[in-house]
């Protein structure tokens, strides 16, 4: 099992951890509410977990341009 972290803004790969076991606490999983959960967790039939985040990139072009939060993806 692998977790893979993306960038639900422009799809950048951010990371992997290759473990057999992580705790959903070890990840902050558990300070998510379930909507947050659905959106932003999902898991593929490998095992692996696929973690939508934001990246460094983004998240400076959506402070300085607070217009952009109203779209799904950026390009950068």
């Amino acid at each position: 099992m692998a977790i893979h972290y993306h960038c639900r803004h422009c799809g950048t790969k951010l990371g992997s951890i290759d473990r057999t076991s992580v705790h959903s606490e070890t990840l902050g999983l558990h300070k998510l509410t379930d909507q947050e959960r659905q959106e932003m967790v999902a898991y593929d039939v490998t095992g692996d977990i696929h973690i939508t985040a934001i990246c460094e990139d983004c998240q400076e072009a959506l402070e300085r341009n607070p217009d952009y939060h109203q779209y799904d993806f950026l390009i950068h």
